[in-house]
């Protein structure tokens, strides 16, 4: 392969089969809704099997229902190079979320077939099961048991709304096969629109991405004493809204502290009881802390927790602090961001190196396998929306980065 003139992929084939996909399962305004372990669901990965059949690719399926499609190498006993992301969707997702990842795999598959490459390594292109989360309520669920983060016994009882589980879905669309979870992988690459405005606003082409954002979830509970709005005298209350005030203004304090990579969000606030003219007993919410620095991290959960102490001693009231996730930052490995940065490079494509502020089944796949990731920039940095939009010579760009950190790590 010459530095100087690298292998591009069929740009026009890969956006003909990201509108392919799009017609299954279309939302009314031009998204998708292809829920996980849906009928929908069995649809588009029919499709995609279908041109992975056609392009000589062997189908085989794990427990959790994760389908591969492996294009044979001269040694079958070779640990893959595998690709991916997921096909399932939000319940009004956008075209690209996920799906772009698993086409541009097999778009370099075909590559490699059309100019007649033969590999060493086998090559596989993944689709993980409920990467999204949105019926079955544990997001990127396929690579996580996988990766023996989440137990399948666990996870096949999840429900859905209606009673449904995991498990009695997995049977129906007869998707539980015998591949074994956590089998070698040499490398994993993953191709994602970013989700996020950086890249469109510094109207950069590619997101060499180094790791992901660690992200901390709590649930805080404020503990004041009900009292009637009306005669109750401000001064005599045991008022939780007081404390939040100056909670939430320390929270976002926290975060602007630590700008650009810090995140804080507070949401799911609940006020006991539900009235206009009472005082609160208690007020629940929860507080999704990020930063890609573990000990920044630390930082500011120790910062936040100070603020809500101090606060809740101020106005004479209780609380409480449940630590709900602590998913740690990840840095993906040396060799792989190296030869997605070479590629890059190559190719003469305008960059930044940046972290991902969303978890990505990268991030399960990265504790048993060398990882990395590329990024492309959406429209206005929207995703989980009917409007997420790229632009073909944008799907283009990002595949053809794929492609050639693909052959770089083939050593092709």
């Amino acid at each position: 392969m010459s530095t100087t003139d690298p292998m591009r992929t069929n740009g026009e084939r890969l956006w003909s089969r990201l509108m392919d996909m799009a017609q299954v399962a279309p939302t009314a305004a031009g998204g998708s809704n292809r829920q996980a372990l849906s009928d929908d669901d069995a649809a588009g990965r029919a499709l995609f099997a279908s041109w992975a059949e056609a392009a000589g690719c062997e189908l085989s399926t794990d427990g959790v229902g994760n389908l591969f499609a492996r294009r044979p190498g001269r040694n079958p006993d070779a640990a893959p190079l595998m690709m991916g992301s997921h096909l399932d969707t939000q319940p009004t997702g956008g075209r690209f979320d996920g799906v772009y990842g698993v086409l541009a795999g097999l778009e370099v598959v075909e590559t490699l077939n059309d100019n007649g490459i033969e590999t060493d390594s086998p090559v596989e292109v993944a689709v993980w099961t409920n990467e999204e989360g949105s019926r079955f309520s544990r997001s990127m669920m396929g690579s996580g048991v996988w990766a023996g983060v989440m137990e399948l016994e666990e996870v096949r009882s999840i429900t859905d709304e209606k009673g449904i589980t995991v498990g009695e879905e997995l049977d129906r669309l007869d998707w539980a096969g015998p591949l074994e979870f956590g089998r070698p992988v040499g490398h994993y690459l993953e191709l994602h629109i970013e989700q996020g405005p950086i890249l469109e606003g510094s109207a950069t082409e590619i997101g060499v991405v180094t790791g992901v954002q660690g992200l901390r979830w709590f649930t805080i509970k404020l503990e004041g004493f009900p009292a009637h709005a009306g005669p109750t005298p401000m001064d005599g209350r045991k008022d939780p809204s007081r404390a939040l005030a100056e909670i939430l203004s320390a929270i976002y304090s926290v975060a602007g502290d630590q700008a650009p990579w810090a995140r804080a969000t507070t949401a799911q606030f609940r006020s006991v009881p539900v009235s206009p003219n009472t005082v609160p007993e208690s007020i629940t919410f929860s507080l999704d802390l990020r930063h890609p620095d573990r000990e920044v991290l630390d930082g500011m959960e120790q910062a936040v927790r100070d603020a809500i102490a101090a606060a809740c001693e101020t106005h004479q009231i209780g609380f409480s602090i449940a630590l709900d996730n602590d998913s740690a930052p990840i840095t993906f490995d040396g060799d792989c961001v190296a030869s997605v940065q070479q590629s890059v490079d190559a190719l003469g494509y305008s960059h930044e190196r940046m972290v991902s502020g969303a978890g990505h089944d990268a991030c399960y796949v990265a504790k048993l396998a060398p990882t990395s990731m590329i990024f492309i920039p959406c429209a206005d940095g929207l995703s989980h929306n009917e409007a997420e939009s790229i632009e073909p010579d944008e799907a283009t760009r990002g595949a053809d980065v794929l492609l050639g950190a693909a052959l770089r790590l083939l050593h092709v």
